[in-house]
């Protein structure tokens, strides 16, 4: 506040204004875990649906405001840079997240106890063929990384048809993906209750599922961004920051096959 009264901004950050998103995104997490855990004791489904539609409809309003924020000039190098470093810890975090799954994999693999028969896959498990739909859905996903790229150098030249296409491609495989895991899933000889492989088994690439559909809906939100010109080719941090987390998944993918479905078996 200058002497005449006026504000005037000495900064270069963006200071954001008193925002709900983060108390009810808390709640929508809260009600989403409960669910979880309820549907995991066969209380139905309803609550953990209704925590996960609490929780879409908060990510919602909060990227439909960092969006505004953005449309406004707002988010100035400085502010994109914090965004960066933000987008990275995320990843980082989620790396860590993973490697508690792959941890007690590979704690119960490499020891096997007596209770499994001193042996690896536990006797009774009939594994799933690697190089059957395990490894076209590493194809597929591979293929998505080489189209979400594409999209991004396309992006670079200003190419927007060709961006717009690419991410089109990238969202489609991303569905192909879930549609064979869940025909995976529906196939299986084990249940998640029937041991340490299938909890391990289904914990691992059920979340990593869960992330594959997060990101399908970050890259249908960037496609939607691209075509209302929110993008240019020196201004486009939030379909960098669906890119990097799309290749996060792919590698993700690619550990999980390699020690699951093809060592594990």
């Amino acid at each position: 506040m200058d002497l005449q009264g006026n504000s005037s901004k000495n900064h270069p950050y963006h200071l954001v204004d008193p925002s709900p998103w983060p108390f009810v995104g808390s709640l929508a997490t809260l009600v989403l875990t409960i669910g979880t855990v309820l549907f995991m004791h066969e209380h139905g489904p309803w609550v953990l649906l209704a925590g996960g539609s609490f929780l879409i409809f908060t990510l919602f309003g909060w990227w439909k405001d960092v969006i505004c924020e953005a449309s406004l000039n707002q988010h100035t190098p400085e502010v994109q840079q914090g965004f960066r470093y933000g987008m990275a810890f995320f990843i980082v975090t989620e790396v860590m997240f993973f490697a508690s799954f792959f941890w007690a994999y590979f704690h119960a693999s490499l020891f096997p106890t007596e209770v499994m028969g001193g042996v690896w896959p536990p006797k009774g498990i009939k594994t799933l063929d690697p190089f059957g739909l395990p490894y076209f859905n590493t194809l597929i996903l591979l293929l998505s990384g080489t189209t979400l790229t594409w999209a991004h150098f396309s992006l670079l030249e200003g190419n927007i048809k060709d961006t717009l296409t690419q991410i089109a491609y990238t969202i489609l495989i991303g569905w192909i993906f879930l549609c064979i895991q869940f025909y995976e899933y529906s196939h299986t000889t084990f249940a998640f209750k029937g041991g340490i492989y299938p909890s391990t088994f289904f914990m691992a690439t059920g979340f990593h599922g869960l992330h594959v559909f997060i990101g399908t809906l970050f890259l249908v939100v960037c496609w939607f961004r691209t075509r209302r010109g929110h993008f240019t080719a020196t201004d486009h941090f939030g379909f960098e920051a669906a890119a990097w987390y799309w290749h996060f998944v792919d590698v993700v993918w690619l550990f999980l096959f390699i020690s699951i479905y093809w060592w594990g078996s």
